[in-house]
């Protein structure tokens, strides 16, 4: 009888321990984008959104002292970049990031969105900027 109910048991602790992992995956699905930096000063001078889609242009992203440890070369092969670059500001308070990134069967489109000074802010000149990762290699329109 001992035995039996041993058997019993096993076979129920067994299915329990299945059941717990059933449904649970375990690769983790990546984020459409990420919002690698932004910041308020290092853009350039002029106003442009440029798309890094090529291993010959991602370097200008490696060396960069804000995406340290965010981008690795081999990223290029299953992802773009786009900078968001606002260009010359006479005041602080001013970023740019995205509003929404929406992915269509041919492309993805990334909406810009400016953010402007609300209240007091540093009387000098700026040059916001963000880099953005997609997960994707689909062509990208900018909005």
């Amino acid at each position: 009888m001992s035995r039996k109910l041993y058997s019993i048991g096993l076979i129920f602790s067994v299915l329990i321990l299945a059941s717990c992992g059933a449904g649970k995956s375990t690769s983790a699905k990546k984020p459409l984008y990420e919002v690698l930096t932004q910041q308020e000063n290092g853009g350039g001078n002029i106003q442009f959104y440029e798309i890094i889609s090529d291993e010959s242009e991602i370097g200008m992203l490696l060396g960069d002292e804000y995406l340290q440890g965010k981008v690795k070369a081999s990223d290029i092969k299953t992802a773009n970049f786009v900078i968001l670059n606002l260009g010359e500001k006479r005041s602080g308070g001013y970023r740019v990031g995205v509003e929404k990134v929406e992915e269509f069967p041919d492309k993805i489109v990334v909406t810009v969105k400016e953010i402007k000074p609300d209240g007091l802010v540093t009387l000098a000149l700026t040059y916001p900027y963000a880099v953005v990762k997609i997960n994707s290699k689909k062509p990208i329109e900018i909005q």
